[in-house]
C-alpha cells in the first residue's frame, strides 16, 4: 500500500495526516504553539517551535501507522499566508515569524491606499491592501525598523522557512507567492513595481516554483528523526485557504467553500485570476489554472472564545467537572435564544477586519441592547455577528461571480449543529459538510497525488471527501435575519469613521 503525508502548518497549530491514495486517514496528529503578543498589535510565532510541530506531527503520524517508510510516497504542504521571516546573511532568522494577524503595519497600509500605489499594485497581484501581506509588513520594517532591513538576506514565510530547513533551499510556491501583495498573478513573476516601493531585490526573494512542484534530498538528519527516506518527494503545495477549497471538493465554477476556525473565509475557484474593482477580495493560486477568489475575516472562531473567557467564566469552571466541552455547553445556551437574538446585534471586529471592509483599526460592538437581553443573547448575536459577516463577504463575491449554486462548509464551527443551521438560514442556502476533517490536509495530499501521477485530475477529491451532512435553510428564521442585516451593514457604515480614533485612544492608553 502507498500512503501520503498532508502536512497543515496553521496560525495556532501544525496538523499531519497519513492518508492511502484513496483518501482514507490512516493517522493523524496535532501540535500547538503560542503567539507571541507582547505589544499592541503585535501577533509572531517562533519559526523554530512551528518547525518543531512539523517534525513531531509528522513523526507521530508515522509511528502510529506503523507503515514503512518505503510505504511514503510523498509529503505535501498547507501553510497559513501572509507570514513573514526575515532571514540574515548567516541563514538565520532576524525575526520571528510576523503573522497575518499583526497589524503593526496599519499605517503604511493606509498610506499605500491613500497615494494610489496600493490600488495599482492589487490590480496586478490580487492581494488587498492591508497590513496583514507581507508587502505592508516589509514597508513597516524599512521605515520603523531600518536596521533589520538592512541585515535582511532573504524575506521569507513559514513554509518557505520549513522548506529551507529540511533542504537547504528558499523556494516558495505561487500560492503563498500570490498572497504576499508582491506577486503578479497574471505574469507568475514577482511584481516589479512592489519591489521598487519596497526597496527589495529579486535576490530577497525566494526563487518561484508551481504548487505541483516536488524537492528530493531530504538532509540525512531529519531523514533519520522522522524515519523516512531521503529520496521520499516532498510537495510544495499551496496555502491553507486555497487548499481547504480544494480538501472539501469545492473548485467547480460555482460551488462555494465557507470556512470558520480561527478566522474565517469565503471563497470560490474560477479558472483564471480576477480582481475586484474595489479591491475587497483576494485572487490566489491553487495551480496555474484555477484560482480562489474570496474574502478572509479576522473574526471567526476566535470571538467565540472570548465570549467564551469573558462572559461565560462558570460555565468553563462546570464543562472541566463534567469533563466536557464547554462549547458544547454553550451551544444549548445559545440554542434557546430566539433568530436575531430579538433585535440584538453583534459586529464582531475584535481584532480590526479583513473582508468585507478591510479596516484594521475595526473594533467590536453589541447594538441594541436593552434590558431584556441577557448573556445568552449576548451569546447568540455574537455567533450571529461572525456569520453576517461572512455573509457580507459573499455579496461581494457574488458581484464578480454570480450568486453560488451550492455551499461547502469547513472548519471547527462545522461541528456545530447551531452554526451549521445558522448558516444555511443567514445565506439562505442549503448547506454541506463533507465527512472529511483537516481539509486543508487532504487538499495537500490531493496535490501530491496528482504530482505523483496517482490520480488524472484534482476532481478526483470528489471520492475523498465522504458522506456530506446537509442543512436547509429555516425561512421563518431566515426572514428575520432579511429584517436584521440591513440594519446590521448600516450600522457597520455609520461607525467606520470612528473606528480609528478609538483605536488611537487605545493605543494612547496602552489598551
Amino acid at each position: 500500500m502507498d500512503y501520503i503525508i498532508g502536512v497543515d502548518i496553521g496560525t495556532t497549530s501544525t496538523k499531519s495526516v497519513l492518508y492511502d491514495t484513496k483518501g482514507k486517514v490512516i493517522a493523524y496528529a496535532n501540535s500547538g504553539y503560542q503567539l507571541y503578543q507582547d505589544i499592541p498589535d503585535m501577533a509572531e510565532e517562533n519559526p523554530e517551535e512551528i518547525f518543531g510541530a512539523v517534525l513531531e506531527t509528522m513523526g507521530s503520524v508515522i509511528r502510529k501507522s506503523q507503515v514503512q517508510a518505503s510505504e511514503i510516497k510523498g509529503v505535501s504542504f498547507s501553510s497559513a499566508m501572509h507570514s513573514l521571516i526575515l532571514m540574515d546573511q548567516n541563514d538565520q532568522p532576524l525575526t520571528r515569524a510576523i503573522t497575518w494577524a499583526d497589524n503593526r503595519a496599519a499605517k503604511y497600509s493606509e498610506e499605500l491606499k491613500e497615494n494610489g500605489l496600493g490600488q495599482q499594485i492589487y490590480q496586478k497581484t490580487g492581494t488587498p491592501i492591508h497590513p496583514m501581506a507581507p508587502l505592508s509588513k516589509i514597508l513597516w520594517l524599512r521605515h520603523e525598523k531600518n536596521n533589520l532591513f538592512k541585515q535582511t538576506k532573504k524575506f521569507i514565510d513559514l513554509k518557505t522557512y520549513v522548506f529551507f530547513k529540511l533542504f537547504g533551499v528558499y523556494k516558495m510556491e505561487y500560492s503563498i507567492a500570490s498572497a504576499t501583495g508582491m506577486f503578479n498573478i497574471f505574469k507568475l513573476d514577482w511584481d516589479q513595481q512592489a519591489l521598487d516601493v519596497l526597496q527589495v531585490g529579486r535576490n530577497q526573494l525566494p526563487q518561484l516554483v508551481e504548487p505541483t512542484d516536488q524537492i528530493t534530498g531530504l538532509k540525512s538528519e531529519y531523514a533519520q528523526l522522522l524515519g523516512l527516506e531521503e529520496t521520499i518527494p516532498f510537495i510544495f503545495g499551496a496555502s491553507d485557504g486555497v487548499l481547504s477549497n480544494l480538501g472539501v471538493n469545492a473548485i467547480d465554477p460555482g460551488v462555494v467553500a465557507v470556512t470558520i476556525g480561527t478566522s474565517g473565509a469565503v471563497r470560490v475557484v474560477v479558472d483564471k485570476p480576477v480582481v475586484d474593482p474595489d479591491g475587497k477580495l483576494f485572487c490566489y493560486a491553487l495551480t496555474k489554472d484555477k484560482w480562489v477568489v474570496g474574502g478572509p475575516v479576522n473574526n471567526g472562531g476566535i470571538v467565540f472564545r472570548w465570549v467564551k473567557d469573558q462572559l461565560f467564566a462558570p460555565e468553563k469552571i462546570t464543562a472541566e467537572q463534567m469533563q466536557v466541552s464547554t462549547y458544547d455547553i454553550l451551544t444549548k445556551i445559545a440554542q434557546k435564544i430566539p433568530a436575531g437574538s430579538d433585535g440584538l446585534l453583534f459586529h464582531p471586529y475584535l481584532g480590526g477586519e479583513r473582508a468585507p471592509i478591510w479596516n484594521a483599526y475595526a473594533r467590536g460592538s453589541f447594538f441594541g441592547l436593552t434590558r431584556k437581553h441577557t448573556r445568552a443573547h449576548m451569546l447568540r448575536a455574537t455567533l450571529e455577528g461572525i456569520v453576517y459577516n461572512l455573509y457580507v463577504v459573499m455579496l461581494t463575491i457574488e458581484k464578480i461571480t454570480g450568486k453560488p449554486k451550492s455551499i461547502q462548509a469547513t472548519g471547527g464551527f462545522a461541528r456545530s449543529a447551531l452554526w451549521r443551521q445558522m448558516l444555511a438560514d443567514i445565506f439562505e442556502q442549503e448547506v454541506s459538510i463533507p465527512e472529511s476533517f483537516e481539509s486543508s490536509c487532504l487538499g495537500a495530499a490531493v496535490l501530491a497525488m496528482y504530482s505523483l501521477g496517482y490520480i488524472d485530475d484534482l476532481s478526483a477529491v470528489k471520492n475523498m471527501v465522504g458522506v456530506t451532512d446537509t442543512h436547509q435553510p429555516n425561512y421563518e428564521n431566515s426572514k428575520i435575519y432579511r429584517e436584521l442585516l440591513p440594519i446590521w451593514i448600516r450600522i457597520s457604515k455609520i461607525l467606520e469613521p470612528e473606528y480609528k480614533a478609538i483605536a488611537d485612544f487605545q493605543k494612547k492608553h496602552n489598551n
